[in-house]
């Protein structure tokens, strides 16, 4: 019998309608996913299901019945626990307080024991080595995802949705992530899974729903749909050319790194980007990469030698970055990015104040500023007034991009450029990205993904544990040399 299901639900904000008629049913011991472009109405349907927003027309159902949540705690306690993509963890508590956080053990006078002793456990399931008692500040973006998933597994769930849940995760800990399902598949959990990894729903999935501009326009089985078969479905058309072509670049250096190290993270690391090149930064997590870009960047404190363009720079500070040419466009969007609560304009010009005015800013220009980079960079929005985290992820990314160009660096560094995105949308900025190096830009791209990192890069560096690992080009652009590098695994594959 199903568990929970949507009735010819359709969802309207003021005029604009973004669920037509949806019909969706999660079925006991199933894996449903959820797939579609940004924008296409997955989150709307989360947030219905998980008692968040209440349809506009048509019902939802609980083990057949016609149900009205209210909200999100009332869902739950029906059974219904949503993994948000935005973590929901409280920074200044510990590991074992946001797990039992409005569900303490040992009523007025509380059990802290108990509560670290029952977190300790799920964490082990997890085969996760967090401390109960460590603070979520301190915890890696990774490591806040694995909390996530622990606190949903305390709730012992009917049904489980799970948004994006490996975006930020290691190769390691989504296997453990797909344990963890088999086991609540077996358990008779009904799981709806949001991700744009094609290769996890093709993997997991017992059912596929493709939603497109706010439509179910197809319904498969396992098996039914392959990848490619997915990705024409959401965007209604074939992806062909995803990667746009190589281009030839320059042999002068734009770039120059010598025997740079930050302290306990990155160990005297040397390297040169060229001009108009794309270096791809390789490796697992934890293995320096972003450390890197933030030393880099004057975001963390570094030493070794900076040249740009043959010159020595002395980079301590984001703003000495910008002025040597240096732009970083971080992988956490929504907390290091962009303020979430401000508009379009605000967000596009922060970094570039001086440009527009300095007693008084000069609006207007900010205005001319963001209607070019929504043309240039196709950030879709219905209003001009529309506040960044009401942007859909993908428009966040292209948001962030157009901020992070706005002041014309030559050197860009992008970390996980397309995490959290659709696949139209990752099309338009391997687009964007190759079109800045054919300009003549030099760029750096960190990505946990092997195939966007040697779909996009003309050169990829791999690094292990702070280090430089070693260096890829041509034919040993594979995911199988890269793997072996990271890993520090010698020898041929058999």
């Amino acid at each position: 019998m199903t568990v929970l299901a949507l009735q010819d639900v359709s969802r309207r904000f003021g005029p604009i309608e973004v669920l037509h008629h949806v019909d969706l049913a999660l079925e006991p011991g199933q894996v449903h996913a959820l797939i579609g472009e940004n924008g296409a109405g997955k989150s709307t349907i989360m947030k219905i299901l998980g008692g968040f927003l209440d349809p506009t027309e048509g019902q939802i159902l609980l083990d057949g019945q016609a149900v009205r949540f209210a909200s999100g705690p009332r869902a739950e306690a029906q059974g219904i626990v949503v993994i948000h993509q935005e973590f929901n963890l409280a920074a200044d508590l510990s590991v074992a307080a946001n797990i039992f956080l409005g569900r303490e053990t040992g009523g007025w006078r509380l059990d802290h024991q108990a509560m670290r002793r029952d977190t300790a456990a799920l964490l082990d399931r997890l085969h996760s080595p967090i401390s109960p008692d460590t603070p979520i500040r301190d915890l890696s973006v990774p490591n806040r995802q694995m909390v996530e998933i622990a606190k949903a597994l305390s709730r012992k769930a009917r049904v489980l949705i799970m948004d994006e849940p490996s975006a930020v995760l290691t190769h390691r800990e989504v296997g453990t992530l797909y344990e963890q399902i088999d086991r609540l598949r077996r358990e008779g959990v009904a799981i709806l899974y949001c991700s744009h990894r094609l290769d996890e729903v093709a993997h997991l999935a017992d059912r596929i729903t493709v939603l497109r501009d706010g439509r179910v326009v197809r319904q498969a089985m396992r098996g039914e749909l392959t990848e490619d078969g997915m990705a024409t479905a959401m965007v209604g058309r074939e992806l062909q050319d995803f990667y746009p072509p190589k281009g030839s670049h320059s042999d002068r250096p734009a770039l120059q790194v010598t025997g740079l190290t930050v302290p306990g993270k990155v160990h005297d690391v040397s390297f040169t980007l060229h001009e108009g090149e794309v270096l791809g930064l390789a490796g697992l997590v934890g293995s320096g990469r972003t450390e890197l870009a933030e030393g880099l960047v004057g975001l963390r404190a570094s030493t070794g030698e900076i040249r740009v363009n043959g010159q020595p720079v002395a980079i301590r500070s984001l703003r000495d970055a910008f002025a040597s040419g240096l732009a970083y466009l971080t992988e956490d969007r929504k907390e290091a990015g962009l303020l979430l609560d401000k508009g379009l304009r605000e967000n596009l010009t922060l970094a570039s104040l001086s440009r527009f005015g300095h007693l008084r800013l000069d609006t207007q220009a900010e205005d001319v500023a963001l209607d070019r980079a929504t043309g240039e960079f196709d950030i879709r929005a219905p209003s001009r007034t529309m506040i960044a985290g009401k942007l859909s992820g993908g428009n966040q990314q292209k948001l962030l991009l157009a901020k992070t160009m706005l002041p014309d660096p030559r050197i860009i560094i992008i970390d996980e450029p397309t995490r959290g995105i659709d696949v139209g949308t990752k099309a338009q900025i391997y687009a964007f990205i190759r079109d800045l190096a054919t300009q003549g830009r030099s760029l750096i791209v960190i990505s946990s993904e092997m195939t966007e990192v040697i779909g996009l890069a003309d050169r990829v560096l791999v690094m292990r544990e702070g280090r430089i690992a070693g260096e890829v080009t041509g034919n040993d652009m594979t995911e199988d040399r890269i793997v072996r590098l990271a890993m520090g695994v010698r020898g041929e594959a058999a």
